[in-house]
Parts: structure tokens; sequence; C-alpha cells
């Protein structure tokens, strides 16, 4: 009974490690892309971009 509870106390820390992996894995191209000033740029204006698109989608479908 002791080895299930051991296994259970595993859990958290196998879910943070393997999220904490993937969010690493998706951000790893982004990081290349702030290598050269050129795409870094290209970068912060397309999340600005994406950023204001979401903000005021979010405002009109919410009629804020």
């Amino acid at each position: 009974m002791s080895d299930f509870w051991e296994n259970l106390l595993r859990f958290p820390r196998f879910f943070i490690s393997s999220t904490l992996g993937l969010v690493l894995i998706i951000l790893g191209p982004f990081f290349n892309l702030l290598k050269r000033p050129q795409t870094t740029v290209i970068l912060i204006i397309s999340t600005f971009l994406v950023a204001t698109f979401l903000i005021c989608t979010l405002k009109a479908m919410l009629n804020l």
C-alpha cells in the first residue's frame, strides 16, 4: 500500500515536468527568431498585433 501512495505523490512532479517540457519545445523556435534583429522586430510586432486582435475580439464578444 505504501507503493501506491508513493506513486501517487510522483504524479504532480511528472505533470509539472511534462508541462514545462512542452512549453519549452513550443517556445524553442521563437527563441531562435530572437537571435537576429530583423526577426526580433517582426516577432514583437506580430505578438502585439495578435494581442490587439484578441483583446478587440473579446471586448466585442463580451460587450465591454
